[in-house]
């Protein structure tokens, strides 16, 4: 194909307007097809892989792509070695190592950096739920939990090898934690089979703790919870997860965040919604009603003529509009509803009917059955 000529998405199969998780994938599946290790002397083979690689090595770099859509080949030779693509060019290691993961898994019968190809083993991630109010998204806090994880043996200092006596060098990997296996042209690492990626071998383990050189132990932590938080966020403690074997890193903790819900505010987003009852006089004349808000008591002006679920604003006074501004926030919104007396005597029901008269009005009171009355002189509503 010429250079002028080349169609970098005809050559992956995806269109246009795809997105870079339907460029990956077809990206994977052709590579697969195409790997010079499942076509051996096939050179129509290889050249196909090289050119799937080559489209992919420009589709899948956002500048790489831009630049191509606008100029097409032209515009992004420049970017190759030399005469052409080559695989120095392909740089995206991590990505590199995400997508060839799977096929490195179907062809060779491991996995890619998914299959442990760290220098030594790291401790396991922990994950723990943690309940929190209303009132810790809107100021932040700090808060300690207590969980069990695994902690380094003291017995040995987390060697894992009985006290006097030293882990010994791994002789498979020679003390590495990592053996290379060739296959075709690609040379891939793998953790040692035998010291499981620590590079030693213990020949004397450790009482306490079996040779793991770890314990499980309660322990306290500290965590900072951020305001404007919300249910389902996840903080990520590097370092406090489960110590790692003898030469490992440790994991990381996983905090879940629940916020309970609260029994006057609703939140939503940034903003907060709460309910006021006020009195019909209240509510036909007007009046200046002090409502509580989480940040103090705060008053609003009720105008006369105010009906049932009238809402009114109360500015700043919600929740943070992020993590690190506690001065700029949502608004709190009060509902209002007008509360209709249960018991009237004589003298305001009289007032109630002459009321009703001005409006043009005739109410049938309705009479009191025995029972309404018993409990009428009880005391009870």
């Amino acid at each position: 194909m010429a250079a002028q000529t080349k169609d970098y998405y005809k050559d992956l199969g995806v269109e246009r307007s795809a997105s870079a998780e339907q460029v990956k994938k077809a990206y994977r599946k052709q590579a697969l097809q195409y790997h010079p290790d499942r076509n051996p002397d096939d050179p129509e083979a290889e050249e196909r892989f090289k050119e799937v690689s080559e489209a992919y090595e420009v589709l899948s770099d956002p500048e790489k792509r831009r630049v191509y859509d606008l100029r097409g080949y032209e515009g992004v030779k420049s970017g190759f070695g030399r005469g052409g693509f080559s695989w120095d060019d392909f740089h995206h290691a991590t990505e590199f190592e995400d997508i060839f993961g799977d096929v490195f898994g179907s062809l060779f019968g491991f996995g890619g950096r998914r299959g442990g190809t760290r220098r030594r083993p790291r401790g396991r991630d922990l994950r723990v739920r943690l309940d929190l109010t209303l009132e810790d998204v809107l100021f932040g806090k700090e808060t300690e939990i207590k969980l069990r994880r695994t902690e380094t043996c003291m017995t040995c200092a987390g060697s894992g090898a009985k006290p006097g006596t030293r882990p010994r060098t791994c002789h498979r990997c020679a003390g590495a934690g990592q053996i290379r296996i060739a296959q075709g042209f690609f040379s891939l690492t793998t953790n040692c089979d035998v010291c499981e990626g620590t590079g030693q071998v213990i020949g004397s383990p450790c009482a306490d703790c079996g040779g793991e050189g770890r314990s499980n132990e309660q322990v306290s932590l500290k965590i900072p919870v951020p305001p404007a938080i919300e249910t389902g966020t996840q903080l990520r403690m590097l370092g406090e997860g489960d110590a790692g074997p003898p030469g490992g890193e440790r994991g990381d903790l996983y905090v879940v965040l629940n916020v309970r819900e609260h029994e006057r505010y609703q939140r939503d987003g940034e903003n907060l919604h709460c309910e006021e009852q006020i009195s019909f006089p209240q509510a036909a004349l007007g009046d200046d009603l002090e409502v509580a808000t989480p940040h103090g008591p705060y008053k609003v002006k009720i105008p006369a003529g105010t009906q049932t679920g009238q809402r009114f604003r109360v500015s700043n006074h919600g929740v943070p509009r992020g993590t690190d501004n506690q001065s700029m926030r949502g608004d709190l919104y009060v509902h209002i509803f007008v509360r209709v007396p249960k018991k009237l005597n004589e003298r305001q029901r009289q007032l109630l009917r002459d009321f009703a008269k001005e409006f043009g009005e005739d109410p049938i009171e309705q009479e009191k059955g025995l029972l309404d009355r018993f409990k009428e002189s009880l005391g009870f509503d």
